[in-house]
């Protein structure tokens, strides 16, 4: 299976949740091209679209492959296996948690501006990315969202490999997604196009989204 784009992908997504249309949900786009994937879901499903912002801790070298992650609080999820394994030194992961504490600030108040963050308590999240590598990214929207108390989690995604969605769902979430493959390199090989999707793209999705979700 292959994507046309990050709104195929959404669309094909939404209608696998349409289970969800008309329940107390939430829906949380990771940025950036998570927000996308998660603005055709919200409209599918009808619900209300916000963001979860996360940072991955990349690996020296290899922008792609997340050695951890920063979450929406600043806390820091680290492999250290893969870490001493790709050579990323105590003072490299230093350096990456600073740097990736002060983009998730930078970020949040950019995509949010003064709006108030959405009650979660009681009610059923919906965590969307446009795909999952390491699940580093998405382990840490969980973090961050399992303290405000929803009644359940829901973790989404068009691509993703096995093993990383096993991890998810032994943390007790319920994981959809649409295509495991079983030799995985990159998300973007499973999208004929995966441009990337800037600030200001994320900043009009959600301003649109409020507006029709008022």
């Amino acid at each position: 299976m292959i994507f046309r784009d990050r709104v195929d992908a959404g669309r094909k997504l939404g209608d696998a949740l349409k289970d969800m249309k008309g329940t107390d949900v939430v829906v949380l786009g990771i940025p950036r091209g998570g927000v996308v994937v998660a603005n055709e879901v919200a409209e599918l499903i009808g619900a209300p679209l916000d963001v979860v912002v996360t940072r991955k801790i990349e690996a020296p070298g290899e922008p792609e492959y997340a050695l951890g992650a920063v979450t929406q609080e600043g806390e820091v999820i680290i492999d250290r296996q893969a870490a001493e394994s790709l050579g990323a030194s105590e003072e490299y992961l230093r350096k990456q948690i600073a740097l990736k504490r002060e983009e998730v600030k930078d970020r949040t108040k950019r995509f949010r501006g003064d709006a108030p963050y959405p009650q979660l308590g009681g009610k059923t999240v919906l965590i969307v990315d446009d795909g999952i590598a390491t699940g580093s990214s998405v382990g840490a929207a969980v973090m961050s969202v399992k303290k405000l108390g929803p009644r359940e989690v829901v973790v989404a995604v068009p691509v993703a490999p096995a093993g990383a969605l096993e991890t998810l769902a032994e943390d007790g979430n319920r994981v959809v997604c649409l295509h495991t493959p079983e030799s995985f390199l990159a998300i973007g090989e499973f999208y004929s196009s995966f441009e990337q999707v800037d600030d200001d793209e994320v900043k009009r999705i959600l301003e649109e989204s409020r507006a029709r979700t008022k």
